[in-house]
């Protein structure tokens, strides 16, 4: 068995599931449903990212003899629900958006079925996974449209846990960014990587001159040259001196780099080469790169706000039970929240979107009974899990190709960086 992921979780679904086996209702036919209640302030759309992790980590979701030592010799669990664990195969079925889709407020992203007990304690790996790769993969995907048809590369290893680093990286890959720093990344997940050096390089060597060239005689003509560390002209002068025309790229990473960007790329014209490409650094979010959009950039690097989520560093998901049966065999009743701010919305839900003859998004539709979709209309909810069977196992090139086509549905509205209003509304649906 792979590394257990079973103990990345919170110590109450483990108590609850004892209760529910004490009571005699964890065997009880449940529903549990993944949904925003909102977005984070000003954002227009969300992207579903993580999906293909939490599957792998379903995978893995065993407990074994050091798993549930532990929990005994602790006292979090009974015996008996100890030897319930040691054989806990999740069996039942995951619906879930396709990992790159938008969402919106009420979007049911997963849909988690099986009994309560089998269910429930999937509720934090499954947060877990989702609200920080949806959170990465909303936030890259605004960078990439403030970057139009220039390159992002994403470099925010170092900026937060090493593993979350990763993810990262996986997500904002599936948003469209072209490669990443983070090696781990591209040999688990095949992220395209890329990098080349930090001014401790430079500081290393007895002068630039020399940095340079040890860095050409390693990588050759067409690799990246960081021209800030001391004086940026003298240094772009050196660079083309060594390199000569063929120089792939200069890469700055302080200042002003609208100005700097401007001047480093009158000289590189005038020193003869027209073709070596600029790369900005720098404490980069989709603000500062839309407002470098008019000016000679031809790639980014993004750190600290991408695996920060620009500001949003959750998604703000919630895993909620939606319905149930009364007995372990009987029909599916709704159950839903009340509480004051948090209230939820009881039945399990089906989603499409609404679009029109154009295929423009018009509205996200999550009904409460299956529904009999419009010519236009386009099915959310996908397999993922059947019958305990992992059924979706999607190459991340699809999950990038499908991020493409839905934000190809969008109105133009929901590219923009100010304050507003979602996309498109959620339209709720009580069926029959």
């Amino acid at each position: 068995m792979d590394h257990s992921t079973a103990l990345l979780t919170d110590r109450y679904e483990l108590t609850m599931l004892q209760g529910a086996l004490t009571a005699g209702t964890a065997h009880r036919r449940a529903i549990f449903e993944v949904f925003a209640r909102q977005l984070p302030n000003g954002r227009r759309y969300g992207v579903v990212a993580g999906t293909g992790r939490l599957l792998e980590a379903l995978e893995s979701f065993r407990f074994g003899g050091p798993e549930l030592e532990f929990l005994t010799s602790q006292g979090i669990v009974d015996e008996p629900s100890a030897a319930w664990l040691e054989s806990y195969r999740f069996s039942g079925n995951i619906w879930g958006y396709a990992e790159g889709d938008c969402y919106f407020p009420g979007s049911p992203i997963l849909v988690v079925e099986g009994s309560f007990a089998e269910a429930v304690i999937l509720e934090t790996l499954s947060l877990s996974i989702l609200n920080h790769d949806c959170a990465i993969a909303s936030a890259a995907s605004r960078m990439v449209r403030a970057a139009a048809d220039r390159p992002i590369i994403e470099m925010g290893s170092r900026r937060t846990h090493e593993m979350a680093g990763v993810a990262a990286a996986r997500a904002a890959y599936i948003a469209g960014f072209r490669s990443t720093s983070n090696l781990e990344a591209g040999r688990t997940y095949g992220v395209p990587t890329a990098g080349t050096s930090a001014h401790a390089f430079t500081l290393l060597h007895d002068s630039e001159r020399h940095a340079f060239q040890a860095q050409l005689n390693a990588l050759g003509p067409g690799t990246t040259l960081l021209v800030d560390t001391y004086d940026v002209p003298r240094a772009v002068a050196v660079a083309v001196e060594l390199a000569g025309p063929e120089l792939g790229a200069v890469r700055i990473d302080s200042g002003d780099l609208k100005e700097m960007a401007r001047e480093v790329r009158e000289q590189l014209d005038g020193l003869g080469a027209p073709k070596t490409r600029i790369i900005v650094t720098g404490d980069l979010d989709e603000y500062s790169i839309a407002a470098l959009a008019a000016s000679p950039v031809n790639g980014y690097g993004v750190g600290t706000s991408l695996v920060t989520g620009s500001g949003a560093p959750t998604a703000s998901l919630v895993y909620k039970l939606v319905a149930r049966a009364q007995t372990d065999d009987g029909p599916l009743r709704p159950v839903a929240k009340h509480s004051v701010g948090k209230p939820s919305k009881g039945g399990r839900k089906w989603a499409v979107r609404h679009r029109d003859d154009n295929g423009r998004a018009i509205a996200e539709v999550v009904s409460t009974s299956e529904p009999t979709s419009g010519p236009y209309d386009r099915p959310l909810l996908t397999p993922l899990v059947v019958n305990g069977e992992i059924v979706a196992r999607e190459p991340l090139s699809e999950a990038r190709d499908h991020h493409e086509q839905a934000l190809a549905e969008l109105p133009p509205s929901a590219f923009q960086l100010s304050r507003g209003e979602v996309a498109i509304p959620t339209k709720f649906v009580n069926g029959s």
